[in-house]
């Protein structure tokens, strides 16, 4: 399967369907979804899947192949996860999901700790 890149190359993808592994609230909760999704659909998945209120603010963020946590918060964002997770071959993505947003970028979210 191919998806299209933002500048236009194609992404080689190895699967329709992408596995999201969503923490939220002490609870794992898991889909899977197209791999074709794009972030506004992944936020609208996530939201549905948590049962989080369209009005309240979330903040998504996966932990990358060094252990890193990083914030998915547009399409560009969201196709770097997807390419790590085809590259690694990981059972999943892991997304840990928050029902608020940081103080300022690159912040920790309330509520985020390093567990």
């Amino acid at each position: 399967m191919h998806m299209l890149a933002p500048n236009g190359s194609i992404m080689e993808l190895d699967s329709e369907f992408v596995k999201i592994k969503a923490h939220y609230s002490g609870d794992m909760l898991i889909a899977d979804l197209a791999a074709t999704l794009t972030f506004v659909e992944l936020c609208e998945e996530v939201r549905m899947l948590c049962s989080v209120a369209k009005q309240q603010p979330i903040t998504l963020k996966w932990i990358d192949d060094e252990g890193d946590p990083c914030t998915i918060s547009s399409q560009m964002e969201l196709e770097e996860a997807l390419r790590i997770y085809n590259r690694t071959k990981r059972s999943g993505l892991l997304l840990h999901v928050f029902p608020s947003i940081p103080e300022r970028p690159g912040m920790p979210c309330p509520g985020e700790d390093s567990e």
